[in-house]
């Protein structure tokens, strides 16, 4: 049965998690769904979570979900705020989406610790240092 769908490739789409600002005390950022597409993508998808363990217990967040709708070509949409309390979990993103009437998914994992200075770059559209995982 499994065997008999399309593999669907998702390609030129990226989760990112950004640096909005920070003052001395924190920083505010946001995660983003970043479509480098040529095309619009339709009935956005999201759901996000975090697992791991922090100070020796299983921690788990709760599973949230988000409806994007549209994102059009060489655009992006915020789908988020992330506290940095969860960066030492695992951050998962599961998302679907339609081109036209095909049906795409992808989930885009951000490991413990993955989300820190040494790993930011420019953003490609959004033009703010962040994250992307593609």
């Amino acid at each position: 049965m499994i065997k008999d769908l399309p593999e669907n490739h998702v390609e030129e789409i990226s989760i990112a998690v950004v640096l909005e600002g920070e003052t001395p005390e924190s920083k505010n950022w946001n995660v983003y769904l970043v479509n480098l597409k040529n095309e619009t993508i339709s009935t956005v998808l999201i759901t996000s979570k975090g697992y791991g363990t922090k100070d020796g217990e299983d921690v788990k967040t709760s599973v949230l979900r988000h409806s994007i709708g549209d994102v059009e070509s060489r655009s992006y949409a915020v789908v988020e705020a992330i506290d940095e309390q969860v960066f030492g979990l695992t951050n998962e993103y599961w998302l679907s989406y339609y081109v036209g009437n095909v049906i795409y998914d992808k989930k885009f994992i951000f490991l413990p610790e993955s989300i820190v200075d040494s790993n930011l770059i420019k953003i490609p559209l959004v033009n703010k240092p962040g994250v992307m995982i593609g």
